[in-house]
């Protein structure tokens, strides 16, 4: 028996009894994050929440205003997860988040049109797709896709749909049905149970497919088909595509694109390659100009230490917009491996870059110690000790650490002085 979401996919409310309900955990997915979760899971007579199969995603929704956070399938059933306990026998009363639903039916629905046509058109197989949470991608069986192809496949699509197709579901409880066979297929899974449901469009295309769909193609509203890259299989292409509310949604934040670029670039639409391309290739320029005269200085701050007549055996230097050209640069120039040197680039109070040279023995034991300082990690190769600082306000406790290292190492004297380098 397919379930009330299989059956009827427009129903957003279902009274129905709980069946059972087990604590259990659940990997759930916060804040960017996967955190286990208790909970328990409920299964239930029947029921509207969709579980994640076929490609689509999970449905959301209430169980008596209880949250659902997640919807598997097991076996023939729903296994809904929820955070409170819902005994076994309790009459409940299922609501589906139908913003979510209505979405996945015109993405899942649009797929099924997407794929038939143009395996029709092209001869082109879906292998594999995607349904994302702005856009959706199918993977079609084709070396290459063209503009020309791509503009045609969609002037067909939107025909279609403006024609009006009705879209139904079939179920076979006999696997031998010779209409079965002829339906597009991949496999079934190996736990499936129950008879086998055939998502069809009226006149052209029939497949095995378990998820919630429209009615008719009509409700896929439109399609819009955005772009092709290639895909992960060999000689495979991704199209990717949106239908129905999510194209306005395309729309609309196109247009903030559109309107911030235009106050951004002082021009309109039109313009907005020409301005951007004759923007990039100034800031290149003037980064260019920059790198130089950054080298510039690493090279007079160097000239500047080694000109001093009695040069300390400690040598430190922060630069917050120095970057690793440039620390690279003043190490070079300064071209004595006798002195610690200590390099920091970036912002005062805060992530920064770090860089140590002089004698091995030494870096290599600062290295580690300055890093823990400045909550940072770093290795040493090639005569030098780099790494990425996150507190590079903690420059000076770093600076004091190092002069104790070298007096108790005694590789220092008595005349030595830590001279510290700023920007001027």
């Amino acid at each position: 028996m397919a379930l009330a979401c299989q059956r009827n996919s427009y129903l957003k409310e279902l009274d129905t009894t709980v069946k059972s309900c087990v604590a259990a955990e659940a990997k759930l997915l916060k804040n960017g994050k996967k955190e286990t979760v208790k909970g328990f899971e409920v299964i239930l007579e029947d029921t509207i929440l969709f579980p994640e199969g076929g490609g689509q995603p999970d449905d959301r929704g209430t169980i008596n205003d209880v949250g659902v956070l997640r919807i598997t399938r097991r076996g023939a059933e729903a296994v809904h997860f929820v955070t409170t306990e819902i005994g076994a026998g309790t009459q409940v009363h299922v609501a589906v988040d139908w913003r979510r639903r209505f979405d996945h039916m015109q993405q899942h629905s649009g797929q099924h049109l997407i794929t038939a046509v143009t395996e029709n058109m092209y001869g082109w197989p879906t292998t594999t797709w995607n349904l994302g949470d702005r856009t959706c991608f199918i993977e079609l069986d084709t070396p290459s896709m063209t503009e020309d192809q791509m503009t045609t496949l969609e002037n067909e699509l939107n025909s279609t749909i403006r024609a009006g197709r009705k879209v139904f579901p079939t179920l076979y409880h006999d696997k031998s049905d010779p209409d079965l066979a002829a339906a597009r297929c991949r496999g079934l899974p190996d736990d499936h149970e129950g008879p086998v449901r055939v998502l069809t469009i009226e006149g052209i295309d029939s497949c095995l497919c378990c998820g919630t769909h429209v009615q008719n193609v009509s409700d896929i509203q439109v399609v819009k088909l955005l772009s092709v890259e290639k895909g992960k299989r060999k000689n495979s292409v991704n199209l990717h595509f949106v239908c129905g509310d999510r194209v306005l949604e395309y729309l609309g934040r196109t247009l903030q694109v559109e309107k911030s670029l235009t106050v951004l670039l002082k021009g309109p639409l039109e313009q907005h390659f020409e301005l951007a391309d004759k923007a990039v290739k100034g800031y290149k320029a003037s980064n260019k100009t920059i790198q130089t005269l950054l080298r510039d200085v690493a090279s007079l701050e160097a000239a500047k230490f080694k000109a001093q007549k009695e040069k300390p055996k400690v040598f430190i230097y922060h630069r917050k917009d120095g970057d690793l050209d440039f620390m690279n640069t003043l190490i070079k120039e300064l071209n004595d491996e006798s002195i610690v040197t200590i390099v920091t680039a970036g912002e005062d109070k805060g992530p920064g870059l770090v860089m140590l040279s002089g004698p091995e023995g030494i870096i290599k034991e600062l290295g580690p110690k300055v890093m823990e300082l400045l909550e940072g990690k770093g290795g040493y190769s090639q005569s030098r000790f780099q790494g990425k600082a996150s507190k590079l306000q903690n420059r000076g406790k770093a600076a004091q650490l190092v002069q104790d290292i070298l007096q108790a190492t005694n590789q220092t004297t008595t005349e030595a002085t830590n001279q510290t380098a700023t920007e001027q």
